[in-house]
C-alpha cells in the first residue's frame, strides 16, 4: 500500500486530550478501512504562522499511514467535518522515517544548547552597550586631535 504523512492542526481552545482524540478517531477510521498508522507524533501547542479561523495558535500531530487512496480520501472528508480541525495536509512519501521527525529533534536541540554565539558589536566585555563617544570612529579622532596637538607644541617650542 502507498505510504503518506498527515500533519493535522486543531484549535488552540481545546486539551491535548481532546486533539489526541482527534487523532484516534482518524486512526479508528483508518483502521476500519484496513490502513495502519506507522508513526504518531504530538508536537505540542504551537504559534501559526498567520491566524486561521481566529486562532493564533494550534495543536500539531504527525501521522505516519499506510493505507489505500481512498481510504485516505474519506479521513480527509472526515477532517474537513471536524470543527477542532483547523487545517490538515496530506502528502505521499516513498518511506515513513522511524526517528524523530526534525521538528522534535530540533525541540531537545535548543534545550541542550549552552553556547549562544559571539557576543554582538557594540558591546564591550560587561555587556554594557557603548555610548556615543565611545564608537571607534570617535577613539580614532580624539587620538588623531591628540597627536596634532603634540606636533603643534613641538613647532612653537
Amino acid at each position: 500500500m502507498p505510504l503518506y504523512e498527515t500533519v493535522v492542526i486543531a484549535r488552540s481552545e481545546i486539551t491535548q486530550a481532546q486533539a489526541d482524540a482527534v487523532a484516534d478517531a482518524v486512526i479508528a477510521q483508518l483502521e476500519v478501512d484496513g490502513g495502519a498508522v506507522k508513526k504518531r507524533e504530538y508536537w505540542g501547542l504551537r504559534n501559526l504562522a498567520y491566524r486561521v479561523k481566529k486562532n493564533r495558535k494550534g495543536h500539531y500531530v504527525l501521522l505516519g499511514l499506510d493505507a489505500q487512496p481512498t481510504a485516505i480520501r474519506e479521513m480527509e472528508r472526515q477532517l474537513s467535518l471536524n470543527e477542532d480541525v483547523l487545517r490538515f495536509m496530506t502528502v505521499r512519501v516513498d518511506e515513513i522515517s522511524e526517528e524523530p521527525s526534525v521538528i522534535l529533534s530540533r525541540k531537545s536541540d535548543d534545550r541542550e544548547r549552552t553556547f549562544r554565539g559571539p557576543k554582538p558589536a557594540g558591546r564591550f566585555e560587561s555587556g554594557r552597550k557603548r555610548g556615543f563617544d565611545e564608537r571607534e570612529e570617535f577613539r580614532a579622532r580624539d587620538e588623531f586631535r591628540a597627536d596634532r596637538d603634540d606636533y603643534s607644541v613641538e613647532e612653537e617650542g
